[in-house]
């Protein structure tokens, strides 16, 4: 699938304006100062002042400037650039010296010549992404030695799953490219959005490791059994902040998280 950097980039780029206005990303209350970072992240990140942080995947850098504003030295990338001239402009509206760099993961070494305390990456990443391996050796090159890599994410056991969790309609490892089109978007369901996009499935075997074999030491390994995010169909508010799905109350996993330290 050569073309699929250009396909979801455009995908990416026509959700920015959806989603600067929708209650999901909570724009105007970001900029009063609210943390868009999440408790599952937050524990693992520990305190962060005066620490360099490269953010992959940043979309338009909520959680890059969330960063900033807790004390960090943080640089976010992603691949729309439409997103990261929003980060870039959310940035000086907050007044932090949070970077941003346009470049998809993959060529991030060609353009970016920089090491770091922490890689941190989140929620929705890994998909967008044919090869681990690449990813995993990415991250290894850009920390320094003891250098931690931070990462939350989406449990790929939730991939499984036709939208509406009626039936698995998707394979748990990475068989192929799933390419299909959507309509809407996360963050507003019924938005007026219609586009293509290229993702794979990849397990946690997958994950894990590729970054044991780029010299990336597992610290810390969870699972739970929430989104902080209602980003799925027939989500159900349990806590505050804390959803799952309703047919499955808690037996199937939605999240998971990990802490490595670079050897």
């Amino acid at each position: 699938m050569e073309n699929y950097l250009e396909i979801n980039k455009n995908s990416w780029n026509a959700k920015v304006d959806t989603h600067l206005k929708s209650d999901f990303y909570f724009v105007e209350e970001f900029l009063k100062g609210r943390n868009s970072l999440n408790s599952i992240e937050l524990e693992l990140l520990g305190d962060i002042k005066g620490k360099s942080i490269l953010h992959l995947q940043c979309h338009f850098g909520q959680d890059s400037i969330s960063l900033s504003r807790m004390g960090a030295h943080v640089t976010g990338v992603d691949l729309s650039d439409k997103a990261i001239e929003t980060g870039k402009d959310l940035a000086l509206k907050c007044g932090t010296d949070t970077k941003f760099i346009c470049s998809d993961v993959y060529r991030l070494p060609d353009i970016l010549d920089q090491k770091f305390d922490i890689v941190y990456t989140s929620y929705g990443v890994v998909g967008w992404l044919p090869d681990l391996d690449k990813w995993a050796g990415v991250i290894s090159h850009f920390i320094k030695p003891g250098g931690k890599f931070i990462m939350a994410e989406f449990h790929p056991a939730v991939w499984m799953f036709d939208d509406d969790f009626t039936k698995i309609a998707y394979n748990y490892f990475n068989e192929k490219p799933i390419i299909e089109t959507h309509e809407g978007t996360y963050a507003d369901k019924s938005a007026d959005i219609v586009q293509e996009y290229v993702m794979w499935n990849h397990s946690l075997a997958e994950v894990l490791q590729n970054l044991i074999n780029h010299a990336i030491q597992l610290e810390n390994f969870q699972e739970f059994d929430w989104s902080p995010y209602p980003c799925f169909n027939h989500v159900e508010e349990f806590e505050k902040g804390k959803w799952r799905i309703s047919k499955f109350d808690n037996k199937l996993p939605l999240v998971y998280a990990l802490k490595g330290m670079k050897n």
